[in-house]
């Protein structure tokens, strides 16, 4: 499915962002705090959301498992940077909200004996797009 998706620049996922903090609207998309990774809430259905692009670049490539933390944020934290180069990111599509039109990050987790699907905001605030 990755490799139909369009692959999202750096202009597009500012512009996705800056979208998604313009909508004022109530939904039941923000029942559940997602500023951080967080597991797709039940008050979420999945089918709520179609991706719109992704940020993978190559479907067939491993992506490396390096995350981007010069602050000493966490993978969890809020307020860590969204660098689309970096583990989780470097595996999301980018989804956007059927009901009212924000953008959000999501990707599946697996290992061992659990799928989690995983899904954070896009905030424009945390958007680290040159980060190396």
């Amino acid at each position: 499915m990755q490799d139909l998706l369009p692959k999202s620049g750096a202009a597009q996922l500012r512009a996705l962002a800056l979208q998604s903090a313009a909508i004022a609207q109530d939904c039941n998309c923000r029942a559940a705090d997602s500023s951080g990774w967080i597991s797709l809430p039940l008050s979420l259905p999945e089918s709520q959301l179609t991706d719109v692009a992704t940020l993978v670049a190559d479907p067939y490539d491993e992506p490396a498992f390096t995350e981007y933390h010069p602050d000493g944020t966490r993978y969890e934290s809020p307020d860590a940077p969204i660098a689309p180069r970096h583990y989780p990111y470097n595996r999301c599509n980018i989804a956007r909200c059927t009901l009212c039109g924000r953008h959000y990050l999501r990707y599946m987790e697996a290992g061992g004996y659990f799928v989690d699907r995983r899904i954070r905001a896009l905030d424009r605030q945390y958007l680290v797009t040159d980060a190396a």
